[in-house]
């Protein structure tokens, strides 16, 4: 479907640009990458729309015995979300969440700082936050950055994608004001699959990416 993360973006740009919404105008809106695939995607869309662009860092706080199960999640800026359900249906206790988010604390600042150097964030607070990654297959993490943009002062979250399926866009409208995919099969195994060239981005891709926009 894609030939790469760059023609995925472009796709994905040239739909958002015929969006009749205001919000998305230069000067309300910031496009933020999932790194690493997501700012390829992103830096295609920022440039369509004339808008700033930065990554989102997240990182997902998992349950010790499941770390793909999310019992929070934390951002830059101190942002820290609890999701008290998970812990008490996992048994978690506050110590055991203070140690799992301390290690990821020592990983988001690490990745941030890899990723945006001596930059500082661009801010997000009363602007659209547009969400971008190169697909959604699980929406963890998709998840986790809807909810730290809305923590960071966003007034309102999109999440835009070339693909996901069909269940992962539904359950993710709970955490973002809009939803966005150019494709939801039904039949769907993994992001790769709707890309003829899904290679790993490498650090240093999302780092001149930032760098040129």
């Amino acid at each position: 479907m894609f030939a790469d993360r760059a023609d995925a973006g472009r796709r994905l740009a040239s739909m958002l640009t015929t969006l009749p919404d205001d919000r998305l105008l230069a000067g309300s809106v910031v496009v933020l990458g999932l790194p690493r695939g997501g700012v390829p995607v992103a830096y295609e869309i920022a440039i369509a729309l004339a808008a700033p662009l930065d990554v989102i860092v997240v990182r997902k706080i998992g349950v010790p015995a499941q770390p793909e199960l999310a019992m929070g999640a934390i951002g830059e800026g101190d942002v820290r979300i609890v999701n008290e359900v998970v812990m008490r249906r996992s048994g978690v206790s506050p110590a055991q969440f203070a140690e799992v988010e301390a290690r990821e604390r020592k990983e988001l600042a690490r990745r941030a700082g890899r990723f945006r150097g001596n930059r500082d964030r661009v801010p997000i607070t009363g602007r659209t936050a547009l969400i971008v990654d190169d697909g959604i297959a699980t929406g963890s993490t998709a998840r986790a950055a809807c909810q730290v943009a809305r923590a960071q002062g966003a007034a309102r979250v999109i999440l835009a994608v070339p693909v996901a399926p069909p269940s992962a866009i539904h359950a993710l409208r709970e955490v973002a004001d809009q939803v966005i995919s150019l494709a939801w099969p039904e039949q769907f195994l993994a992001i790769g699959q709707f890309y003829d060239d899904f290679t790993a981005t490498p650090d240093d891709e999302v780092v001149h990416l930032l760098g040129l926009q």
